[in-house]
């Protein structure tokens, strides 16, 4: 049984002092959970901070994201070697809103991927379709193209290293949440599509996550569904309570 994660995003959210509150109320409320990964992925600013009150903790680091190069004259660029070097275990790549607003293609996110397993972080690798691609049907036509570019040229030991998250752009943010059985069918996609490149064993292994407004109250329902191995949380990882009541619900 592959072991659940639970990922919070805080986009860019809380001044240093606000992080360290919100982890120091997370700690005790996950203290006793022991049977699922539980990353925090605040701002790059607050990464030492936070990662000076977790490391004694069942609290992992993650970064929002990481450049494809080690070192540079990449101004404004944070490196993934830099992001180890300051405790972080895990790195988002991808995301929509990296897509949307900053230009990030499939070829960004091959070579941030790639990086990232190079540095010894584990990637969590973003897919997902727009509202209007999912109300025209294009919905796994995307989904295919992300995976196919996001991971062209990988081996099997290279995608077993991911995480993936499945993250429909028009459930971010939005209120909006695929339902269940929405859900697990992309998710079924890519196990599927997995399998279909990289085998079975390697299918079975990686964990593929749900994002799009998940939230205390739709959690549950959506991490029991078979393909469904974590969630990547937004707003609801900005306060201690929901974000802790998500770890929970995927306690099996």
């Amino acid at each position: 049984m592959r072991r659940k994660i639970i990922a919070g995003n805080w986009k860019m959210n809380k001044l240093r002092s606000e992080a360290v509150e919100l982890v120091k109320g997370l700690i005790p409320l996950v203290a006793d959970v022991r049977d699922v990964d539980i990353v925090v992925c605040p701002v790059y600013v607050s990464l030492s901070t936070v990662y000076d009150l977790i490391k004694d903790t069942n609290i992992a680091l993650g970064a929002q994201d990481c450049f494809w190069e080690e070192k540079g004259a990449y101004t404004g660029e944070v490196s993934a070697p830099m992001l180890k070097d300051v405790g972080a275990s895990y790195v988002v790549i991808g995301h929509s809103e990296r897509r949307q607003y900053f230009g990030e293609t499939d070829e960004w996110v091959n070579k941030k991927t790639r990086a990232a397993l190079k540095a010894g972080l584990t990637p969590i690798v973003c897919v997902g379709e727009r509202l209007e691609e999912r109300e025209v049907g294009r919905t796994i036509d995307v989904i295919s193209r992300q995976l196919e570019g996001g991971f062209a040229g990988f081996d099997k030991g290279q995608i077993g290293g991911c995480v993936i998250a499945y993250e429909p752009v028009w459930a971010i943010g939005t209120g909006k949440t695929a339902t269940p059985e929405q859900a697990q069918e992309v998710h079924s996609f890519i196990r599927g599509w997995l399998k279909d490149n990289y085998g079975e064993e390697v299918a079975d292994k990686v964990r593929i996550q749900y994002g799009g407004s998940v939230k205390p109250a739709n959690a549950r329902s959506l991490l029991t569904q078979p393909d469904i191995d974590g969630a990547l949380v937004g707003g609801a990882s900005l306060k201690a309570e929901d974000f802790a009541e998500i770890v929970k619900a995927a306690i099996v």
